[in-house]
């Protein structure tokens, strides 16, 4: 198994234990995706889906988007768009955080969301 695929079916199964609505095949018809190529995304014998399918699947699952996506490998549209309007300057703050304990950055997240620079 993927990490991806493992973290998924781990989800879908602990939710299915008290809601039979987290069956595989019941997941899958409500991504509009077929239960065959999700049990082969959860077993890791295909690679993640698009960012889409990981998107639904992050609502369906009460997940965060961006959690899974990067469980994927995966970067969102958005942010690739964000990176690529000033990648030298993103690149180099990712790789000066990427050692910061999470209290920092959770400073930081909070300080530019509240515009005190």
């Amino acid at each position: 198994m993927t990490p991806f695929g493992s973290y998924i079916r781990e989800l879908r199964e602990q939710r299915r234990q008290t809601d039979s609505a987290y069956s595989l095949r019941r997941v899958a018809e409500r991504l509009d995706i077929e239960p065959a190529y999700l049990s082969k995304i959860e077993r890791g014998d295909l690679p993640p889906p698009s960012e889409s399918v990981v998107t639904r699947l992050a609502a369906e699952l009460g997940e965060d988007a961006d959690t899974l996506l990067a469980l994927a490998g995966k970067v969102s549209r958005d942010l690739q768009a964000i990176i690529r309007r000033r990648p030298r300057e993103f690149a180099q703050l990712i790789r000066q955080l990427k050692d910061a304990p999470d209290h920092a950055l959770l400073r930081i997240v909070r300080e530019v969301r509240d515009g005190n620079w």
